[in-house]
Parts: C-alpha cells; sequence; structure tokens
C-alpha cells in the first residue's frame, strides 16, 4: 500500500540554505573508505569470527525439530529391510511373471533419433556437470548467509520450517549478519562467513550460462527428436519403474541397454531433472527477486519470496540426490560401457570413454579447487565479471514503476530483523540522548536548492506512507508499514540540475571495516511511488535498531541499499567518484553490486 496524506501543517517549508553548503555534503566524503583489491580473511567483513551452524533439522509440530543425520541410520536400516522384502518378492510367481512383463524398460522404436550419445550430448552434459559444481557450491554459500527457510513471507524467528543454525538468541538486536554461519572453504564458494556478495556473483553469473547451455539442450533435444529418450510416451512407464526398482532391491539388477532407451527409472528421474526441476530453479529463482515481486504482484502476493526460496533449496537437494544416485549407478552397472556412452560416444567396454573421463574430471576438479582461491586474491574481477554477465539481464527488469496497494496492515510482519553495523559515535549518541532535537538532513550536490532539514521540517512536508515488503540480499522478508516523505517531494524541493544521475545517501553509522555507511541510486529511482525517507515503522517512530532517526525506502532494491541513520544526501553525475567508486559501502568493502534487482 502507498499513498500520500495532507501535509502535517501548512504548505512544505522552504529549504534552509544558511547551514550547508557544497562544502558541507563533500565533506561526507573524506570520511569514506575505498575498500580493497584483495580478500584478507582475517579481517574479512569488520573481522566478522568464525561461526559454526548445527546439523540440519525440520521442523516437526510447532516446537519440535528433528536433526536430519538421523535419516542416515534410519535410511541404512530402511534399504536393508527393503533389500530383504525384495528378495523375498523375486521368489513370488507372480513377481517374476511381473518382472517378465516388464524387465524395466520399454521396448525402443528402433529410431535411430534416439538412439546413442550424439556428440551434442556430451558436451551438453560435460558443460552441465562443470557449470553445476559453481553453482551448487555458491547456492550453499548463499544459504549460510541466513540458515533458515520459511514457507510464510514472515521471516520471524522461531517459525522457520529448516534451519542449519541454532535458535535466535534472546538479544533484541541480533542481527541477520551475526545469525550467518561459515562453511569450509572448499565447500561454500568462496566458504568465507558472510560472503554473499561474491557467492552472489558466482551463482547468478554461471545460472546465465547454465540457463544458456539449457536452451540449447532443449532446442537440440527437440530438434532431433531425442526427447522421447527424457519423457514417458506411456504408462507402461510406472510398472517398468516398479520392476526396475524390485530387480535393484534384490540385488539382481536388471539388463542394462541404455544405448537405446533408459529403464523406467531412469525416465522418471531425467524428466523430472530436465523438465521439472530444471524450470522450476529458474522460476523460484526469479520469484526471489524484489524488482519482479513488486511488478507482479498478483503472483507474489500467494507465491512469496520465502516459498519461492524454499522451493529452491528443495530443487537444490533434488539436484544432489540425483547426482549422487547417478554417479553410483554409473559405477556400480557397468563402468566402462557407461562411461563409453556418455564420453566417447561408443557402445563397448574399451578405455576409451574412461581415459576422456579422467581428463574430464581433472578440468572439474582444477574448477573446483581453484575457485575459491581465485575469488580471495581477485575478488574484484570476480565482481565485474558478474556485473558484465548479471547486468544486463538485470536491467531488463529495472525502469519499470512498481505499483502500490499490494499489502495491507493485516499483511505487516510480527517480526523484522535487524542488520547492519549500529551507529556507536559520540556524534549519534547525542543526537540519540537528544531526541534527534539536533538532527539535520544535509541536501546537497548537483541541486538548485541545497536544504537542511530537522525533523519538524521534515515532518511538515507532505505525508507519505506504504505498506512494502523487504528484501534483504541474505535471503529473509518482511512486511512493514513505512510512514515519512515521498523521495518526489524531496527531489521537487531540491530540484536536481540536469546533470545528476546518481542519488547518495550517507548514514550516521561506520561500516564494518570503518568509514561511514553510503549508497548511490540511480536519480529515475526518486521518482518511483514506493521510494521515501521513512521516520515511521508502524506508525511509531523509528527505533535505534530500523534506522532512527531516518532511513531510505527504495522497494526496488535489496535491503542492503536502504540506507539507515542517514545524515546526508548528494546528488552526483556518476557514483564512480565517491568512495571506492564501486556504487556502495558493501560494494566497495564485500563487491556486491550497485544494482541488485534480481
Amino acid at each position: 500500500m502507498g499513498n500520500d496524506a495532507d501535509p502535517v501543517s501548512g504548505d512544505p517549508p522552504e529549504p534552509s540554505r544558511s547551514s550547508v553548503s557544497p562544502d558541507v555534503v563533500r565533506s561526507y566524503r573524506s570520511q569514506l573508505t575505498e575498500g580493497e583489491d584483495v580478500v584478507d580473511p582475517a579481517t574479512w567483513a569488520g573481522s566478522v569470527p568464525h561461526a559454526t551452524g548445527i546439523a540440519p533439522r525440520v521442523r516437526v509440530g510447532r516446537s519440535r525439530w528433528f536433526n536430519l543425520m538421523w535419516l542416515l541410520p534410519i535410511g541404512f536400516l530402511v534399504l536393508i529391510v527393503a533389500i530383504a522384502v525384495a528378495k523375498g518378492l523375486r521368489d513370488q510367481s507372480s513377481v517374476q511373471q511381473f518382472i517378465e512383463r516388464y524387465p524395466g524398460t520399454a521396448e525402443s522404436s528402433g529410431s535411430e533419433a534416439t538412439t546413442g550419445f550424439p556428440a551434442w550430448v556430451r558436451w551438453e552434459h560435460f558443460f552441465n556437470a562443470f557449470l553445476l559444481i559453481f553453482i551448487l557450491r555458491s547456492g550453499l554459500q548463499i544459504l549460510s548467509d541466513h540458515p533458515r527457510l520459511y514457507w510464510t513471507r514472515h521471516s520471524t524467528p522461531g517459525r522457520e520450517w529448516f534451519r542449519i543454525q541454532k535458535p535466535v538468541p534472546t538479544d533484541p538486536l541480533w542481527t541477520a549478519k551475526q545469525d550467518s554461519i561459515s562453511l569450509p572453504g572448499q565447500v561454500g564458494l568462496p566458504g568465507l562467513r558472510h560472503s554473499i556478495g561474491l557467492a552472489r556473483w558466482w551463482h547468478l553469473g554461471i545460472d546465465a550460462f547454465w540457463l544458456l547451455n539449457g536452451v540449447i539442450f532443449f532446442v537440440l533435444l527437440f530438434a532431433t527428436g531425442r526427447w522421447e529418450r527424457f519423457v514417458p510416451t506411456t504408462w507402461d512407464v510406472f510398472p517398468n519403474a516398479l520392476s526396475t526398482l524390485i530387480q535393484y532391491l534384490s540385488l539382481q539388477w536388471p539388463t542394462d541397454n541404455a544405448w537405446v532407451a533408459y529403464n523406467g527409472l531412469q525416465l522418471i528421474a531425467y524428466f523430472i531433472t530436465v523438465f521439472v526441476a530444471a524450470p522450476l530453479a529458474l522460476i523460484t529463482g526469479l520469484g526471489m527477486s524484489p524488482a519482479l515481486s513488486t511488478r507482479f504482484k498478483r503472483i507474489s502476493t500467494i507465491f512469496s519470496i520465502q516459498t519461492a526460496r524454499s522451493l529452491h533449496f528443495l530443487v537444490f537437494a533434488w539436484f544432489l540426490f540425483f547426482i549422487v544416485i547417478h554417479v553410483f549407478f554409473v559405477f556400480t552397472t557397468g563402468l566402462l560401457v557407461n562411461l563409453n556412452h556418455i564420453h566417447a560416444g561408443r557402445d563397448d567396454e574399451s578405455w576409451i570413454g574412461f581415459a576422456i573421463f579422467a581428463v574430464s574430471m581433472v578440468v572439474l576438479v582444477v574448477g573446483w579447487v581453484a575457485a575459491t582461491p581465485l575469488t580471495i586474491r581477485h575478488p574484484r574481477v570476480v565482481q565485474r565479471a558478474g556485473q558484465a554477465v548479471v547486468g544486463p539481464i538485470q536491467h531488463l527488469f529495472e525502469h519499470v514503476d512498481p505499483k502500490a496497494g499490494q499489502y495491507a496492515e493485516k499483511d505487516i510482519s510480527p517480526y523484522l530483523w535487524h542488520n547492519g553495523q549500529y551507529p556507536d559515535s559520540d556524534e549519534y549518541q547525542a543526537l540519540f540522548d537528544g531526541h534527534f532535537a539536533d538532527y539535520r538532513l544535509r541536501i546537497d550536490g548537483l541541486v538548485e536548492h541545497p536544504a537542511d532539514l530537522d525533523m519538524t521540517e521534515l515532518r511538515a512536508l507532505e505525508h507519505h506512507e506504504q505498506i512494502t515488503q523487504h528484501f534483504c540480499i541474505q535471503g529473509w522478508s518482511g512486511i512493514a508499514k513505512w510512514g515519512g516523505v515521498s523521495m518526489q517531494t524531496i527531489v521537487d524541493l531540491v530540484k536536481p540540475r540536469p546533470e545528476a544521475r546518481w542519488v547518495v545517501f550517507y548514514s550516521l553509522g561506520d561500516g564494518p571495516d570503518k568509514g561511514i555507511y553510503y549508497d548511490a541510486h540511480p536519480i529515475e529511482h526518486m521518482s518511483h511511488h514506493l521510494t521515501m525517507l521513512a521516520y515511521d515503522m508502524n506508525d511509531e517512530p523509528l527505533s535505534f535498531g530500523h534506522g532512527a532517526p531516518l532511513r531510505l525506502r527504495n522497494e526496488n532494491e535489496l535491503g542492503f541499499k536502504q540506507v539507515k541513520w542517514i545524515k546526508g544526501i548528494e546528488f552526483v553525475a556518476h557514483y564512480s567518484e565517491i568512495g571506492g567508486g564501486y556504487g556502495g559501502y558493501n560494494q566497495d568493502h564485500e563487491f556486491f553490486g550497485y544494482r541488485q534487482s534480481i
């Protein structure tokens, strides 16, 4: 919801010009730090300490949690029982007749189009495996930054359905950054705690190539008629799948004829992976986008970001499960033949396929091992490469006004996470102790009318309020009601010059690596209905933890760009002249992107 109410009192005040000059706001630049071009793990993210998580747990009922590690012994016992049952069934004449009728693999039509593994299939298989290494590792790194999953759009502590972190402490100022956990360097990518900026570049950048690889695969699949190998065309696939399962579990494995056709279990598994899991990975990934969520509100009202995030994780789990089972059967159902199929395009037991497989594994292992040190030593390369790949795609979803009215007061979240480095300067403490009576918002730069506004003057401006959803880059979300002044009102007040293309917001608080926090936003976003300076949250003045006395809300962007504890605004030609030149504090120090609408 968003609306403009009547002014609090009379006409908007004239901008104060007595105590602000270009030099005043420019002085904020001297308080910035540029950041480094390499990663020092010892000082990373303000020397964030190592924090281990816990074994994965899922909620059972309202308050009980089940440790998923118990699935290992339980699964082993279930497997033993299943083998015993399957062996008993194999002795039954009716089951033997069933297996004879449905041997596992449906008879092939004999079409040459679906026989064998042509070169394009083999290359697609290799590229898919190579890209998935980075996608899965970076995806796990992203999950570790907010190691909890929810089915509701409200990320309320204690209401998650899955977690790999301890319960949230009772500390009322516990932040989402503190809640993140560490991963080993060769498991996550890059493996540093709270390195989600770099992980996202890997994840989104490699995703783009994975999707391109997938599009090529789909086109060739249907152009060559090989879709029949992946799509069940008769109901016989289900009894054949059951027959295959009984044969595997009885340890009398079915005759493999993958050169001609997959058995029922393989066919179902490949169909789910190619035509269900892969598209769902794309859909749920886009479902976590703030720009798309505010644009397609009919969909996002039902299909929340947290639902999308949970489903995205389940797709991740499916891919891991599929890979483990796939590799197991490749190695146990005729290794040389299977490797010849997918690597050499031959249906024999020569060692050619194994040799090609060995070379491909060297490439995969080198890629796996090199990714983390490459990222630590050359994070700017990762940042620039990611921006080059993701930026053009991201911009397709920008510059369209998000619409108001998606949420009402009944949708407000019971809890909104705190985040960021709390201000602890003497300047802020004095303002806080004085109830911000001496607070001034200084607005300058490329504007016709610089302004110096206190809280009384800000509250006298035309009032704007909106109920919107907050999207944190770490993955959590929440809905709140914000009251304040529209940035369009500020723009009309100070009248930016034509050369002003970016708006920089400066905070009273420092970032974790020292130097004041800041962020740059495109000036077009200042005219959006849902871009505002908020001084109220849920009909009460902003609290300390949520940015008192003033914070930004730009609903086209992720949470790290919503600068809190604002003390100054500067209109500039380009952000490259500010700080490290990358568009914001997190961009300078933790290699985020200057625009993060997806």
